[in-house]
């Protein structure tokens, strides 16, 4: 194992030994490789470059309890990078292929995985990009498919506590039929102007749906979770229905869960005024599983919705539940993880 302070990891790129590339030429994808050049060689008129043809996913490794490492729900990512790769016109990674490509990058890099009991993980970046040159508008014929691991730290350095949002009606991140249900580098880049004034301020952003600056669409760069009491008195989890969003594995495992435990399990349009209505709230995604929300502020409209200084009880035990299946505390009834290394030592 590497000579690395794991516990002072962030949510930031560390250097690894080996990227994983594996590269699409003449109708054929060629089988994946591991290399220590992390730098990759591009025509200036590449269409990843002139038009944005790229896409990219983030995913796992969990050393856990028990010692053994599982990558979580490798093959929910494979199919979402082929959708995204299909919205953009590129020939989708193949899924057994995606899964060679991340075991490999797990195996040249398993002095990286982060021993149990740090809270820190080993993270897979899979990249898809356009290399073919072309001046003219239109997509290309040639791809190049990289994964980059990278050890990180927990999302939240000491403990699970709320972050702050600020409603947006200024900048749309992505059209209802444009690209943002599939993961490409556009619809963060289109973001920035948003997200940035918000970090300025210490807050991060809430952005409403493109059509009507009506409905919640994401918080930043994840989905949006709500909770509420139905009116006989059940717990309802709400999440947003857009054609807009990023369908998100992490909030589809918790759709489960929540499911599991009896709590009614809702996506549809969500006003924004209905977070009144709500007693939790909160962003998800890979990165931090659950972001939950303290309050929510309306400049505009002179409004704060409030939600309590710490994380509220049915999202801190869907973050458990979901926690303790990745490190193998917990029973993984669904397969959702894929055990690697049976003799990995926990520390």
């Amino acid at each position: 194992m590497k000579d690395i302070n794991w516990s002072k990891l962030g949510f930031h790129y560390t250097e690894p030994d080996y990227i994983v590339r594996a590269g699409y030429h003449d109708g054929v994808w060629e089988e994946p490789y591991a290399t220590s050049d992390k730098h990759i060689q591009l025509h200036v008129s590449a269409t990843c470059l002139q038009y944005g043809q790229e896409a990219f996913e983030g995913l796992k490794a969990f050393r856990g309890i028990d010692g053994k490492i599982r990558i979580f729900r490798w093959r929910e990512n494979a199919r979402r990078m082929a959708r995204s790769a299909e919205g953009l016109f590129m020939k989708p990674v193949p899924e057994e292929l995606f899964g060679r490509a991340i075991r490999l990058a797990l195996e040249k890099n398993i002095d990286f995985v982060p021993p149990y009991g740090t809270g820190a993980t080993l993270y897979f970046r899979p990249l898809l990009i356009g290399t073919t040159p072309r001046l003219g508008v239109g997509p290309g014929q040639d791809f190049e498919f990289v994964v980059i691991p990278s050890p990180i730290g927990p999302y939240y350095p000491g403990k699970f506590h709320c972050t702050s949002f600020i409603v947006n009606r200024y900048v749309d991140r992505a059209a209802p039929l444009g690209t943002g249900q599939f993961k490409v580098g556009g619809n963060y880049a289109a973001s920035f102007r948003a997200t940035e004034a918000a970090h300025a301020m210490g807050l991060d952003c809430l952005f409403l749906d493109s059509k009507y600056h009506r409905y919640i669409d994401e918080c930043s760069a994840a989905n949006f979770i709500g909770i509420k009491r139905t009116t006989n008195d059940k717990i309802e989890y709400l999440t947003p229905r857009s054609s807009a969003i990023l369908p998100s594995i992490t909030n589809d495992s918790l759709m489960t869960l929540a499911r599991e435990r009896g709590y009614k399990v809702t996506r549809r349009h969500i006003r924004l005024e209905e977070l009144a209505d709500m007693s939790e709230a909160a962003a998800c995604g890979t990165a931090c599983v659950i972001s939950p929300i303290d309050r929510v502020l309306d400049p505009e409209r002179n409004v704060t919705y409030s939600f309590g200084s710490e994380p509220g009880p049915i999202l801190s035990e869907l973050y458990r539940a979901l926690r303790d299946i990745q490190f193998g505390r917990a029973e993984d009834k669904h397969g959702w993880c894929e055990i690697i290394n049976e003799g990995a030592e926990g520390d």
